[in-house]
């Protein structure tokens, strides 16, 4: 299956790492937590959850990945003011391949000069920020534009894993049907 980068620092919202982990390797995608230390263990905002970066973002290439996902919490807010992190995800903008940011996840889109002109969504408190850069913020729980996915809140995650899902799943249903076909 794919292998989807995720970008994670300091207090990240707890269960927007779990619950699309948690997904995406239920589907058999493997998933790459990507920090700014590899081997670094980093812990949720609640303190309810620990991962270790797997690796380093100097270690990392978006050509390497079929998706990336940016989780909320205050893992943005540190994670954008590291330049390479930054031009990380600019550079994964340029690929087109699908990006799901949740929550506070955003704010790394608004860094990377990525919203001006899309329909996203966030967690409420950062809805002047991203009209600020240009987005347009829409209330709902998940909301698509072009790459991007967006959504709210933890509450929102089922929806948001499954929107990622099925976007990782169409080019997997294209492949069968023109095997078929031929």
């Amino acid at each position: 299956m794919a292998k989807i980068a995720m970008l994670v620092g300091q207090e990240y919202e707890d269960s927007e790492v779990r619950v699309p982990l948690d997904r995406l390797r239920e589907a058999g995608h493997e998933v790459v937590i990507v920090g700014v230390k590899a081997g670094e263990v980093l812990r949720g905002k609640k303190g309810e959850e620990e991962v270790t970066a797997d690796r380093a973002i100097d270690e990392v290439q978006p050509r390497e990945f079929a998706a990336l996902v940016l989780p909320g919490g205050k893992s943005p807010a540190h994670l954008r003011q590291d330049a390479r992190v930054v031009e990380f995800v600019k550079s994964f903008v340029a690929t087109s391949k699908p990006i799901a940011a949740v929550c506070h996840g955003p704010q790394l889109l608004v860094e990377a000069s990525a919203v001006r002109g899309k329909n996203l969504t966030s967690w409420p408190e950062i809805r002047e920020e991203m009209e600020k850069a240009g987005a347009h913020w829409v209330d709902r729980e998940v909301v698509e534009d072009g790459a991007l996915i967006t959504s709210r809140k933890p509450a929102d995650l089922e929806a948001f894993s499954d929107a990622l899902l099925a976007r990782l799943e169409a080019p997997a249903k294209m492949k069968q049907e023109q095997r078929a076909q031929s």
